[in-house]
């Protein structure tokens, strides 16, 4: 009898102990996450990689780089099919024009960095599937490279190369055409990594060179950069919110988007950046994200509400209202007369998250000799 009530104590304590350690344990630990396809700030490797930095970079108050919303996920209550109106801008689009939608669509972040070919075709940048996929010209897709290490933004030189920036863990401008190869993956001698910020946006020049932007969030080491004809980097920027970035057809200025607003540099003879300034403070609502550029140089900057148009001189010159909040933009198709978007599409349910090309004709064009 006495040995029965010795167990049964026992097995009461054991019980009692193991439920108040179930209560105390902790949640358990979400599976860690590497690439390919995962954001080099979101990657369970990158602490290893930032201790090995000289230069390391700032302080991110504990909260992990790259770990937030995906690139181009706005406000939820703007997230669904909306009806919109075109009204006229002068030489840029007629009244009542409509957007053409559901020209091909995919889940997941899988269409960013969008570039218009000579055929009237559009590649996409697969951040997810570090894919980049070819959309004929009647929407048709087909996979062109592979491998990308969750490429996002693409652009091409006057010269016909194409490049794109490798978003995960060593980060880096990489060379897809006509030869594959790491274009610029270093700066001041540490690894792009080391910079902080996540690997954006990017425009080639006629020089050999590649214009491209890192953040969020602003700080002295994120921003703008140029990685010449030989892959070396210089910083040209002070606290930009950066994203889109564009270049102006006769390459004498660059464009940046910095929140709701743009800045500009003047481009110098080697590729240098002066002079950086506001060129347009700030529009109504939304910050800006991809961007383009017409052959008269006016900007168009996407917006959760729509594109937004800036003429030469700074001028708001108004907006062409998008079905859905967009991200990415690029002119192509025949004469270069239509604009490609990449539009976001959830309905209101968060975990549907899937991409979009729609487009839009317009009266303008993009640029000549060059895809970007």
């Amino acid at each position: 009898m006495k040995a029965k009530r010795m167990l049964t104590v026992a097995v009461s304590v054991l019980c009692a102990t193991a439920g108040l350690s179930r209560a105390q344990a902790p949640a358990p630990t979400p599976a860690l996450r590497t690439g390919p396809g995962v954001q080099a700030g979101a990657d369970a490797r990158e602490p290893e990689v930032l201790a090995a930095c000289k230069n390391p970079p700032p302080a991110r108050g504990g909260a992990a780089r790259g770990g937030g919303a995906p690139k181009g996920a706005f406000n939820a209550a703007l997230n669904g099919h909306r009806e919109y109106t075109v009204t006229e801008i002068s030489g840029v689009v007629a009244a009542g024009t409509r957007w053409k939608e559901e020209i091909w669509q995919e889940s997941g972040l899988n269409a960013d960095g969008i570039v218009g070919t000579k055929d009237g075709g559009l590649l996409l940048a697969q951040n997810d599937k570090s894919d980049v996929v070819k959309l004929d010209k009647d929407g048709k897709p087909s996979v062109l490279y592979t491998d990308t290490n969750t490429g996002g933004g693409l652009t091409m030189s006057p010269k016909g190369e194409l490049f794109i920036v490798s978003r995960g863990l060593h980060e880096a401008i990489m060379e897809l055409a006509p030869k594959r190869r790491i274009f610029a993956d270093k700066y001041q001698g540490d690894p792009l990594d080391c910079v902080g910020g996540e690997l954006n946006d990017l425009v080639a020049d006629s020089k050999g060179g590649i214009y491209f932007n890192m953040g969020p969030p602003p700080s002295e080491k994120n921003g703008v950069f140029y990685a010449n004809a030989k892959g070396e980097v210089t910083h040209y920027s002070h606290n930009l919110n950066v994203n889109g970035i564009a270049l102006n057809p006769d390459e004498k200025t660059l464009y940046v988007t910095n929140g709701p607003a743009l800045a500009a540099f003047d481009v110098q003879k080697d590729g240098s950046l002066t002079n950086q300034r506001d060129f347009f403070a700030k529009w109504d609502e939304g910050n800006g994200d991809g961007s383009a550029i017409d052959n008269s140089g006016r900007i168009f900057v996407s917006t959760p509400q729509g594109v937004r148009v800036i003429g030469t001189d700074g001028t708001y010159l108004g907006l062409i209202p998008t079905p859905r909040p967009i991200n990415s933009l690029a002119f192509g198709g025949p004469a270069k007369k239509t604009l490609f978007a990449v539009a976001q599409v959830r309905d209101g349910d968060p975990s549907h998250n899937a991409v979009q090309i729609i487009s839009i004709q317009t009266l303008t064009e993009g640029p000549k000799g060059r895809a970007k």
